[in-house]
Order: structure tokens, then C-alpha cells, then sequence
């Protein structure tokens, strides 16, 4: 699959270098104008961000907090073109979080390697799921460690999501079929976390079909609700028309025995953190195991908030 690079601004001297670029598998699109910038971010984020500094005057300054905000491609790398290196002592580092720098005329092979480096360093530093491109186990970890630290302060809710009889489902209509699933919910749950609480929010993919995602704790029921109807909106995509007649499929469970199995659904075990209870992500993940059993034993697409515990004030 090519890299998709996004050049915002007056990036390329002519119309060789893309090809060159092309010919080494990225794919290029080019974007001097903000608003269409932006549009790409929010419709089919890119790999890779080529950003002029200074373009349409404060340009990049406007683009940068939207490219940050994209849950789908959180980890983006981001290289900077300026002018001359000594411009570079006059930028907020701050205000401009960027990956690396390249200096006009932009010389092709430097920028095939800083591009690899980016790629090199972004697999390194993280640990985005192949698949769905989210950020994996250790992001995730942190996240729920940062909700955890920050829970009274800022209430969130961490809610863990996998989907009811993936597995057969997986064995039933084939792997390919099953990878479309797990992109499908991957795709809806950053679509509803954008459109309700991107600014806040988290999403990650632990592995196989399951998710975590990260809300404020006021906004985690609306949240599940969108997420769960998206989810049946688009599901029976995914089911031949005779099962969906049926209500479910016959494949064999773990012991081998032919068994009736239900219709996809998803399952959402709902942890706040606003009582000041955890202490540790691990206290986290254990009450999310028991609460997903019992939503988990729930017929058909359901989500469940632990409320077992009171806020604690020490």
C-alpha cells in the first residue's frame, strides 16, 4: 500500500520530484489552500504531512492543532519546509510540534531520507495496530494511566469494546471478512468520537476485536449509544442474507460441536474514573474483565457502566 503524503503549501519546484516520490511508492496529493487541507484531515487523513512554514500567512499555525486532533492518525509525522535553517531559531516549538525540517531547494534524495527516518522513527516511538493504524497496547496504557491520574480533576470514562461472536463469525465467513469488521468498528468509533468529543478523547485497538476508547465521563453514554447504533446501521453489510433471515449462523464452538451463534453485536464495558478509586491501570482493566461479563451475557449490541464505586475524597 503506497504512503500517502499531503505537501500543504508551495512544496515541489516542479512536477519531477513528485514523480520520483511516486516512483518509490508514496502517493502525493497537494493542497495550497487551508480549508482544503483541512478537509483532507477530517474525509481520509494522509501518512505523512510535507507543511510549508508560513503558508497563507499563518496557515500552518491553523493546521497543526487540526492534524494533532486526528484519532485515526494521532502519531502523524509532520516536516517542516522552511526557507533557511536560520529561520528556524524564530519558531515556537511550542505552538508548532513538528517531526523534522527540510531547507529549500528541496533536494529529492534528502527528502526520500527523512521521510524513511520519519516512518523508521514513528514505528519505533509507537506502537500503532497494522490493521487499523490506532495506537496499540503501550498508547493505551498510558491513556488510561493519564485518565487515572487525572480523574478528579477531569471525570473520564474508560470503555472497553470487543465484538459478541467474532470468532466464529471469523471462522464462518473467512479472515478477510473478519479484518473488514474490525476496520468497519475501528472506522465508527473514530467517526463518533470526532463528532462528540474529539478534543477530549481517545481511541485504541488492544488487538483482534478489541477496542478501548477514552471519554469524558459525562458524555460516555451518549457516546455508547451513537456507537452502538452506527455499529447495527452497518453490521448486516458484513451477513449473508440467509443468516440475517436466520438471526445467526451455525459454526463450531471451541469444543468442536456445531452450535447456533447470534448475529454480530458489540459489547461495552463502561469504567469512570471521577471517584478517585484507581490508583493504577491495571485496577482499570480489572473492573472493566468483570463488568464485560455481565454486559457481555446481555442478547444483542448493550453497553454497561460499572457503578459500584462511590467517590472517594482522600
Amino acid at each position: 500500500m503506497a504512503v500517502r503524503i499531503l505537501a500543504v503549501g508551495n512544496i515541489f519546484s516542479g512536477p519531477e520530484q513528485k514523480i520520483v516520490l511516486e516512483a518509490q511508492g508514496y502517493q502525493v496529493v497537494s493542497r495550497n489552500d487551508l480549508q482544503g487541507a483541512m478537509a483532507i484531515f477530517l474525509d481520509d487523513p494522509p501518512d505523512t504531512l510535507l507543511l510549508e512554514k508560513g503558508f497563507e500567512g499563518n496557515g500552518d499555525l491553523a493546521l497543526i492543532p487540526v492534524v494533532k486532533a486526528c484519532l485515526q492518525k494521532t502519531n502523524i509525522p509532520i516536516l517542516l519546509v522552511v526557507d533557511n535553517e536560520e529561520s528556524l531559531a524564530e519558531i515556537d516549538w511550542q505552538a508548532l510540534p513538528i517531526d523534522d525540517f527540510i531547507t529549500r531547494p528541496i533536494s529529492i534524495e534528502a527528502l526520500l531520507i527523512r521521510l524513511r527516518m520519519a516512518a523508521a522513527r514513528m514505528q519505533r516511538v509507537f506502537d500503532n495496530n497494522p490493521l487499523t493504524r490506532l495506537p496499540g497496547n503501550t498508547s493505551i496504557l498510558h491513556a488510561i494511566q493519564r485518565a487515572v491520574d487525572e480523574g478528579r480533576e477531569r471525570p473520564m470514562a474508560v470503555c472497553y469494546l470487543d465484538i459478541d461472536n467474532f470468532k466464529p463469525y471469523n471462522d464462518h465467513y473467512g479472515f478477510s471478512r473478519g479484518d473488514e469488521v474490525i476496520l468497519v468498528v475501528a472506522r465508527v468509533l473514530v467517526n463518533v468520537l470526532d463528532n462528540m468529543a474529539r478534543r477530549q478523547s481517545f481511541v485504541g485497538h488492544v488487538g483482534g476485536d478489541d477496542f478501548v476508547f477514552i471519554v469524558p465521563e459525562a458524555l460516555a453514554a451518549v457516546v455508547c449509544e451513537r456507537v452502538l447504533a452506527n455499529f447495527t446501521g452497518v453490521r448486516n453489510s458484513f451477513i449473508e442474507v440467509e443468516d440475517i433471515k436466520r438471526g445467526g449462523f451455525v459454526e463450531k464452538n471451541r469444543q468442536g460441536a456445531e452450535t447456533h451463534f447470534d448475529l454480530l453485536s458489540i459489547s461495552i464495558a463502561v469504567i469512570p474514573t471521577g471517584h478517585g478509586a484507581f490508583r493504577h491501570y491495571g485496577e482499570v482493566a480489572a473492573a472493566a474483565s468483570q463488568i464485560k461479563h455481565k454486559v457481555k451475557a446481555m442478547a444483542g449490541s448493550n453497553y454497561l457502566v460499572d457503578q459500584r464505586r462511590a467517590y472517594s475524597p482522600d
